[in-house]
């Protein structure tokens, strides 16, 4: 059976600094930008979200006529540790080495306090799996954050951390996987409808 990954990010926070696993609202005004996502994605699916509320209400505005499911804290977005609310430079200043790691070489490298992207992988990947076998066959949109789209573009490529982090992943774009019985296939990353 295939199973179609519609992969969609959060609608954009407008801040300027690392956010991960703090709570920070999405700016869903674009009412136009909306429905055409919303035009775009299939009717016949089931709805899955972040914990986070930026995801959650995101997910909320493309339920209506669709099953929406639990949202799930795995679905987070990378924890960023002491990082978090820093602005870049800030934390570029602070740890210079681990920062400069974290993006060049991503995989075993972690923020003081927070997750590498080898752990972000390995917590998203089981909450896939599941939802690959519950709703085997089904389309799925899945509501989350930049790091875990990107997590999942190196899944189904096969590729490499410093490969999927080279991708741009923008607020309310779409990246469509598709699973089946041969594994993963890419179909379209970052698309704006």
């Amino acid at each position: 059976m295939i199973t179609t990954w519609w992969w969609v990010r959060h609608g954009p926070t407008h801040e300027k600094s690392f956010v991960g696993w703090r709570d920070v609202p999405a700016d869903l005004s674009d009412q136009a930008r909306l429905a055409r996502l919303n035009d775009h994605l299939p009717t016949n699916a089931i709805v899955v979200a972040s914990d986070l509320s930026r995801a959650s209400a995101t997910a909320d505005t493309l339920s209506p006529g669709r099953h929406r499911s639990v949202d799930d804290p795995a679905l987070r977005e990378f924890h960023f540790g002491d990082w978090d609310g820093l602005h870049f430079d800030a934390v570029a200043e602070r740890d210079p080495e681990i920062s400069r790691a974290f993006w060049e070489t991503p995989g075993d490298v972690a923020p003081p306090g927070g997750e590498s992207w080898n752990e972000t992988a390995a917590r998203v990947a089981p909450v896939v799996d599941r939802l690959n076998r519950e709703y085997a066959g089904r389309h799925i949109i899945a509501v989350a954050h930049i790091g875990v789209i990107m997590t999942q573009i190196q899944r189904a490529s096969g590729g490499t951390p410093t490969q999927a982090i080279a991708h741009q992943i923008d607020n309310l774009s779409v990246t469509k996987l598709v699973h089946g019985p041969d594994g993963w296939r890419t179909e379209y990353i970052n698309h704006n409808p």
